[in-house]
């Protein structure tokens, strides 16, 4: 069959035509219009019904038998049983039931991430939410692992941060207008693989090579030579870890004592400048942020911090701040203190200038934007008001009843007795796993929901095993991706896997609340409802999709994208009055007065430089010397198909590569491809090192995503890094995960 003809899937790292052979898929092709189709995608076809795959539902057999429920840390090493579908529903409506009646649903919490799927209808985490909502509600979550920290803090200082992230400043205006693009974290542009909600063409290599093309020169700000492509040949600060703050200070510092900074536009277009200076000068804490003093933090010299300024200012030029730089203590400072700097540089809102966030932290931070009025399932509301932040779940589970400050306001844990997760893997992406385990023995019960035997789903009490997007049909309607694309079953369910839909529709079923979770329609005619609701707000907006009959039979439609580029924040510079900012003075607030009201040490009313607990310039570089980051993988997304032969193929020996500068292995007696254990106080994982110039000295660097496997001892040995990293809030205010804040030891093992 030719590939044209085969059926159409999407997914988060792209989209692909599915070749099947005998009722199993043998193969995904990728999509013949995608340029730089992902790698990602040739994993799928080997985990489909490979050994990791939940085959019916199960139930662990210390909970069944009631010998061992919360608090006995038998979760994780537990064997299972295998039951029908009936008595597994009735399992969880019983259990759902019993603990809303005796403790109320701020005592369920309903866990998720997005990225379960790349489908507009079987989405977990529309499921699960609309779900817990028909029930009476559940304890919920706020923010995301990948930007909390901004999430919470830019409002304050720009607006609505999601308003930015989706607007940032396209490759195409880089491309014709940015003379000098200053990266801080770089532009790793395989993470740019992916983006939530389907991908029809990857652009961000095609974008950052055109820009470079057309002379566009890179800083590339990391740790790291490979934050950035090779084919740009970047000048590269290799910056301390955790520093960008100090760095972008010290710039802002050489900006104002050289007048080179634009005072008409932070007169027009912000607030607060008069107290960044005296915080700049040291009039607020006797520290001048001069690149003296910056060096001696970031060990980027002086005068090349100097130089830097000096050429920003003479030329058009683009900050990208990545959303990495998010993720430490502390991490709401680099973006405030990047708008800072952009603003004195005053070319916020002109082509090619002012600041962007996250250039390939997915594929479509810098197309050519027009957000896209889709339609999705609908939610309901949740009658339970408790939240947490997003990466407090182990302080919540482990101190139920204690406080907690977030937004300038203090909130309480609940005393969670059950957790529902559907479509995420925490035991992935949070941090200090040895320490989410002792937390997850503490709820009476665990369910979850997955199509593979994760990490998650061998840590809880009832799994029930669900479709992969291969095996249901379904629609990517992204908001940020200009294709359409008709998502075909293409084999039939594994086993006795269902879908969400399914499974959620049986459980309401037992619950006598089946048609308030369905609205008596099929997963059909769900698909449908949302795909002509679509259609009627593309036609309210002047744009038009086709029947869904015809897109059905083509495969796939591509909207027509402006042919304007997109400039952040072009309107505002245009009339701050027509088009003010969603802030207390309606300009970029360089000193927020609310934020400064809430009183926190830990973040002030301005940019600051706050030293974290484990840098390479804290005490505890005596015990632990190397700086780890944890990157983005390539072969996989997150922890998704590291089970995959892609994913395995990368691996050295079965361990996940540490790349390591030579003269720091050879130090520890290190050598190329060796097995090493990387370890702090908070754990040990297994790897395998890669010695690698294009490292800085003193730093190591692990991709994400291996699945949490410990030993009796509690070492990793799947590799994952978040058995080291630390699990506290990036500050009071935003309360995100502070993964990069992470020293390390490595030996060999």
């Amino acid at each position: 069959m030719p590939e044209k003809d085969m059926a159409l899937t999407s997914t988060h790292w792209g989209t692909y035509r599915v070749e099947v052979s005998d009722g199993r898929v043998v193969a995904l092709h990728p999509f013949e219009r995608d340029p730089d189709p992902s790698p990602i995608g040739h994993g799928i076809a080997a985990t489909i019904d490979d050994d990791k795959r939940i085959r019916t539902p199960m139930v662990r057999r210390g909970w069944r038998n009631g010998t061992s429920k919360s608090a006995d840390g038998e979760r994780g090493r537990d064997t299972f049983e295998a039951v029908s579908w009936d008595e597994a529903e009735s399992l969880v409506a019983d259990e759902l039931n019993r603990v809303r009646r005796t403790f109320g649903n701020s005592a369920i919490y309903g866990g998720s991430y997005g990225w379960a799927s790349a489908g507009r209808f079987h989405h977990a985490q529309s499921q699960i939410h609309r779900f817990l909502n028909c029930i009476g509600g559940y304890t919920r979550s706020v923010n995301t692992y990948s930007y909390a920290a901004a999430e919470v803090a830019i409002p304050h200082v720009l607006g609505d941060f999601k308003t930015f992230v989706n607007s940032t400043t396209s490759w195409s205006s880089v491309s014709g207008n940015t003379e000098l693009f200053v990266a801080f974290g770089g532009v790793p542009v395989k993470n740019g693989q992916i983006d939530n909600g389907g991908v029809g063409e990857h652009g961000q290599r095609t974008g950052i090579l055109e820009a470079a093309r057309n002379g566009t020169s890179f800083v590339n700000v990391s740790p790291t030579r490979a934050s950035m492509p090779a084919e740009v040949n970047a000048e590269w600060l290799d910056i301390r870890p955790c520093t960008d703050t100090a760095l972008m200070l010290a710039l802002a510092y050489v900006l104002l004592e050289e007048d080179l900074a634009d005072r008409k536009f932070l007169e027009r277009f912000t607030v607060g400048i008069e107290k960044v200076e005296q915080y700049l000068q040291g009039r607020i804490d006797g520290v001048a942020k001069t690149p003296d003093w910056a060096a001696g933090i970031c060990q980027i010299a002086s005068e090349d911090i100097r130089s830097l300024a000096r050429k920003m200012a003479a030329k058009r030029c683009k900050i990208s701040v990545s959303w990495s730089l998010t993720r430490q203590q502390y991490g709401e400072q680099p973006f405030w203190a990047g708008i800072t700097v952009a603003a004195m540089l005053g070319q916020i809102g002109l082509p090619g200038g002012g600041i962007g966030f996250g250039y390939s932290a997915t594929n479509g931070i810098g197309a050519q934007y027009q957000r896209l009025p889709y339609a999705s399932l609908p939610q309901g509301e949740n009658p339970v008001s408790g939240f947490i932040p997003v990466a407090r779940i182990a302080d919540m589970l482990l101190n139920p009843g204690s406080t907690f400050t977030y937004d300038g306001e203090t909130h309480t844990y609940p005393d969670i007795r059950l957790v529902y997760w559907a479509g995420g893997n925490p035991f992935h992406h949070h941090q200090d796993l040895n320490r989410l385990d002792r937390a997850w023995q503490v709820p009476e019960t665990i369910i979850t929901h997955d199509w593979c035997w994760t990490s998650t789903a061998r840590f809880s009490d009832i799994v029930l095993p669900c479709t992969t997007h291969l095996e249901r049909a379904d629609l990517a309607l992204s908001p940020r991706d200009a294709y359409v694309v008709s998502m075909q079953q293409a084999i039939q369910p594994t086993g006795n896997a269902r879908d969400d839909y399914s499974i959620f529709s049986a459980i309401a079923r037992k619950m006598g609340l089946e048609l308030e979770f369905t609205e008596g329609k099929t997963a059909e005619e769900w698909v449908t409802w949302i795909y002509d609701s679509s259609r009627q707000r593309f036609a309210r907006a002047g744009l038009e999709l086709p029947t869904l009959d015809d897109l059905k039979s083509a495969g796939w439609h591509k909207i027509d994208m402006p042919d304007e580029p997109t400039v952040m924040l072009e309107a505002f510079r245009k009339s701050s009055e027509t088009a003010p900012l969603k802030t207390p003075s309606g300009r970029i607030e360089l000193f927020s007065e609310k934020v400064a009201a809430f009183g926190y040490r830990d973040c002030p009313g301005h940019a600051a430089w706050l030293p974290p607990d484990e840098w390479l310039g804290s005490p505890d570089k005596e015990r632990y010397p190397l700086h780890l980051i944890c990157v983005q993988p390539q072969t996989k997304l997150h922890s998704q198909l590291d089970h995959g032969p892609v994913s395995q193929a990368a691996k050295i020996d079965g361990c996940e590569p540490v790349h390591i500068c030579p003269a720091d292995a050879a130090a520890r007696g290190i050598s190329n491809r060796q097995r090493v254990k990387i370890f702090n106080e908070r754990g040990t994982c297994r790897a395998a090192a890669v010695l690698d110039d294009d490292i800085r000295p003193g730093v190591v660097q692990i991709n994400t995503g291996a699945w949490y496997d410990p030993d009796e001892n509690g070492t990793c040995k799947g590799g994952n890094p978040n058995v080291l990293t630390p699990d506290i809030g990036t500050s009071s205010l935003a309360q995100g995960p502070s993964a990069h804040s992470c020293l390390v030891e490595i030996a060999p093992a």
